[in-house]
């Protein structure tokens, strides 16, 4: 088992990204599926969010969890440009945008508990990236497609 910080912050923003970067990815996941069509796009997608499943079950769960506090979260109400979609193509690159994001936090912060997570949380990152490119020539011809 990694050592693990008891920090209460590292707990809460390694549970957040975690979050942040499967949600991410599933809604990526269901454009490839759903609108696409693309069985292996769609496959792919689905690989690298159970691969942070996976990291995510050798961490203690129980520690990050009792330190989460979605009620009280300062950012919940934050918006910005997350309600103006105005295509499937937009949602992806916000979503892919969302799950890139999020592993390098995850990479960053996990840094404190294990290297080793950190090195595969960057190789998901970077996974994601090459997915992106692949997915980017297939989606372009979705502009507009509501």
């Amino acid at each position: 088992m990694p050592r693990y910080p008891q920090n209460k912050f590292i707990n809460r923003i390694i549970d957040a990204n975690i979050n942040r970067a499967k949600e991410g990815l599933r809604v990526c996941e269901e454009i490839t599926r759903f609108i696409l069509n693309n069985r292996s796009l769609t496959s792919e997608l689905k690989r690298l969010r159970h691969s942070l499943d996976l990291i995510f079950k050798r961490l203690p769960k129980d520690i990050i969890l009792q330190e989460r506090e979605s009620t009280k979260d300062v950012g919940k109400d934050i918006y910005l440009n997350e309600l103006k979609r105005k295509d499937c193509c937009e949602i992806f690159f916000a979503n892919i945008q969302r799950a890139k994001e999020s592993t390098r936090v995850l990479e960053e912060f996990s840094k404190l508990i294990n290297k080793n997570i950190a090195i595969e949380f960057k190789k998901i990152r970077y996974d994601i990236y090459a997915a992106e490119k692949r997915i980017a020539q297939k989606i372009s011809t979705l502009r507009n497609h509501r």
